[in-house]
């Protein structure tokens, strides 16, 4: 193939798979760089193929939409256009004057450095799971959400025989579904809203049928499997010795307390939690992008506000894979016009646009409706540990608010070590935020993940770029 502009797309998820084609069918050389060992991100995540899955499908909504994601990547793959990295996890990626160099670690060692080099970029780096402390949280048997949802999806594995799915958020129905199809018994799925939170929003809802339909397909699928929902409920504790061994659940009043007299037990082996998703802005925030509340800001394209720097997904805010399918086309439509300086045609992606607008105002809906309730801290006791890489309990992060003074993460984490571990406060931060009474706040990592002092050794920086986005204290972080 011909030399030509090179776009770097960073996440094969479906925003980044959406990009990488449009880009590509108009004449933009690709790279997609993405950790996992096969394309698709979370959502289309797929079993090795060693495991002689007979039905994949099984497992996935949307499946004719992966088919076509899928072959229409091996299409560009074997015409040259696209140039898939797998198993490579980008770690910075650093502006430059002609252009952009994405640094990545490949392998399963994360030992061995890879640059590429680009004259744009997309950031399609999706989001994470927000899962909030309660006594007993640490127990084995207590995964998050997604994480059942990726044992079952990439493993043909289920995390235990009697699981409770618990939490808030939309994942919650189609992890109990998978759970309950898989052959596990699901005994209750625990959700803190309740029915009336929707009330308020009917029209933006009723707006879309396709969505609401798709949850009334999982509500039957529930009722099939004979599991109980419990409504504007939430995990008071989980209990166990080795492994947890049972739940207790309780109702929440009108204000997001629990309701004293209404626990209740429950006999499990597997508490699937969760709270929501954040999204990942790690690279983007390295790189000096604007954020617009959690996720990164951009506008009618998907740019963002560092030229040559565009972002799609929930990178840029959580609302599922149709809508970052909508903002991976746009982005990859913009860039290819961008690149060949051409101002973009409106019209090629008016419809993803319009897609695009009316996801974004039903996920802000759901952004209200289910989020975690007010009085959340009043559960978590003093011996909670917080931060687990680090064994920070609740006691000393109340003890750096209130008798210290601590006013934000930051000072918290300097007097507590919360959040300086190996994970850098991203599992941790939204609850110590929670616990101090303060603002999360965008953190302004140098780097996205642990990086070898080997791999930073060898690795030739642009230092004026490092000197002007790199405002992190060194005091605050872990080794590498």
């Amino acid at each position: 193939m011909a030399e030509g502009p090179h776009l770097a797309v960073v996440g094969a998820g479906p925003a980044g798979l959406a990009a990488a084609l449009a880009a590509a069918a108009r004449g933009v050389r690709v790279t997609l760089i993405d950790s996992a060992a096969e394309a698709g991100g979370q959502f289309y995540r797929q079993p090795a193929a060693a495991l002689g899955a007979r039905r994949p499908q099984a497992l996935h909504h949307q499946w004719r939409t992966w088919e076509r994601l899928r072959d229409g990547l091996a299409a560009h793959v074997a015409g040259g256009r696209i140039t898939h990295l797998t198993d490579h996890h980008v770690w910075f990626v650093e502006g430059q004057s002609d252009g952009f160099t994405v640094h990545a670690l490949r392998g399963p060692e994360q030992e061995q450095s890879v640059a590429v080099h680009a004259d744009a970029v997309l950031l399609a780096t999706g989001g994470y799971e927000k899962v909030l402390p309660f006594p007993g949280w640490t127990l084995p048997g207590v995964v998050t959400a997604g994480g059942a949802q990726a044992m079952l999806k990439g493993g043909l594995v289920l995390p235990g025989r009697t699981a409770v799915v618990a939490g808030t958020g939309p994942l919650l129905m189609p992890v109990a579904v998978g759970l309950a199809a898989a052959g596990a018994e699901v005994a209750a799925l625990v959700e803190s809203a309740g029915a009336r939170y929707f009330a308020g929003h009917a029209r933006t809802l009723a707006a879309h049928p396709a969505k609401l339909a798709e949850g009334a397909r999982y509500a039957a699928e529930l009722a099939r499997h004979r599991v109980r929902i419990k409504a504007h409920h939430t995990v008071v504790a989980a209990h166990g010795s080795n492994r947890v061994e049972a739940v207790t659940i309780a109702a929440l009043d009108g204000g997001g307390r629990v309701r004293p007299g209404t626990e209740r037990r429950i006999a499990c082996d597997t508490l699937a939690v969760g709270h929501g998703m954040l999204p990942h802005t790690d690279l983007a925030e390295a790189l000096g992008c604007r954020l617009d509340g959690p996720g990164v800001a951009v506008d009618d394209e998907q740019r963002t506000d560092v030229p040559g720097v565009w972002a799609a997904g929930e990178t840029t805010g959580i609302g599922g894979a149709v809508l970052s399918l909508a903002e991976g086309r746009i982005a990859g439509l913009s860039i290819a016009a961008r690149l060949n300086s051409r101002t973009p045609d409106a019209g090629s992606y008016e419809a993803a646009a319009k897609a695009r607008t009316g996801l974004r105002e039903f996920f802000a809906v759901l952004d209200t409706v289910y989020a975690p309730p007010a009085h959340w801290t009043e559960q978590v006791t003093d011996d909670t540990v917080v931060c687990r890489c680090e064994e920070v309990p609740a006691s000393a992060i109340r003890e750096a608010a209130g008798e210290l003074g601590a006013g934000d993460v930051r000072t918290v984490k300097l007097l507590t070590r919360a959040g300086m571990g190996w994970c850098q406060g991203r599992m941790c931060a939204p609850a110590v935020a929670g616990l101090a009474g303060c603002e999360l706040a965008p953190s302004r990592r140098p780097f996205a993940r642990p990086v070898p002092l080997g791999v930073l050794a060898g690795t030739n920086f642009d230092r004026h770029h490092m000197d002007s986005t790199d405002s992190t204290d060194p005091t605050e972080e872990g080794s590498s």
